[in-house]
C-alpha cells in the first residue's frame, strides 16, 4: 500500500497544499475552506513528481491489476494518468468537462472499446461531483469503470457516500486526516488552527456559512 504520510509530506514540502485557517480560501463551489490543494504544483519538481508517480503506479498495480486502460480527468488528472499509463504500459484516454465545441465534438479523447475496464485517475477528490460526472460519461460510452484513484482526498462523508452509491471504489495516496496530523507534528499549525481544521472537516459547507 501507499505511504500516506510520505505523500502528505511531499505535498506540504512543495506547497501543493496550503493551510490558512485565519484567512479561508473560497472554492469554486462557494464553500469557504481553511485548506487549498493544488497538486499541479508537484509537476514542477522532478524528484517529487517521480515519487508521486511511483506511488500512484504501486496502488494501481496492487488494487486494480485488471485495468485495461486509464482515464484522466481534465485537466489536473491528465498528466498523472498519462505518466502512470506510460510507466505501466497501459493505454490512456482523458475526459473533458463537456464535449469539444468544434471538430469531432469529442468529450472522451483517445482510443477505447466498449466493455474495456477503465480506471479513473484524479488529482484530488473533494465533493466527488465532477469525478462522478466523468464516470457517467465513460459508462455512457460503454466502458466499465472499475474504480477511481486520486493523489489526495478530503474524505468528506458526502463524497464517500456518493461514490459508494455510484458503485465506484475509490483509493487515494493520502488524505486530509494524515496531512493535518503531519502538519501538527511539524508545528505548521497552532492548537487553535488545529481545532478550526478539524471542525471544518466535519461540516465543510456549514463551516463556510458560519465563517462569514
Amino acid at each position: 500500500m501507499t505511504n500516506e504520510k510520505a505523500v502528505a509530506e511531499k505535498l506540504l514540502q512543495v506547497k501543493a497544499v496550503k493551510l490558512s485557517p485565519s484567512s479561508p480560501f473560497t472554492w469554486a463551489s462557494g464553500w469557504k475552506s481553511p485548506i487549498y490543494c493544488d497538486n499541479r504544483k508537484v509537476l514542477s519538481f522532478p524528484y517529487i513528481r517521480e515519487f508521486i508517480k511511483s506511488e500512484l503506479c504501486n496502488i494501481i498495480f496492487e488494487l486494480y491489476p485488471q485495468a485495461d486502460l486509464l482515464a484522466g480527468v481534465a485537466t489536473a488528472g491528465i498528466p498523472w494518468g498519462a505518466m502512470a499509463a506510460d510507466q505501466l504500459k497501459l493505454p490512456f484516454i482523458y475526459v473533458r468537462p463537456k464535449p469539444k465545441e468544434h471538430g469531432l465534438g469529442n468529450q472522451i479523447e483517445g482510443a477505447f472499446e466498449p466493455g474495456q475496464r477503465v480506471l479513473v485517475i484524479e488529482d484530488l477528490i473533494s465533493t466527488g461531483k465532477s469525478s462522478l460526472q466523468v464516470v457517467e460519461v465513460l459508462r455512457a460510452a460503454g466502458v466499465e469503470v472499475i474504480g477511481m484513484v486520486s493523489i489526495f482526498t478530503y474524505g468528506f462523508e458526502a463524497a464517500t457516500k456518493a461514490c459508494a452509491d455510484a458503485g465506484v471504489p475509490t483509493s487515494s495516496l493520502t488524505n486530509y486526516g494524515t496531512l493535518i496530523d503531519l502538519a501538527i507534528e511539524k508545528a505548521m499549525v497552532s492548537a487553535t488552527d488545529k481545532d478550526t481544521l478539524l471542525e471544518w472537516s466535519k461540516n465543510p459547507s456549514g463551516w463556510g456559512r458560519n465563517a462569514e
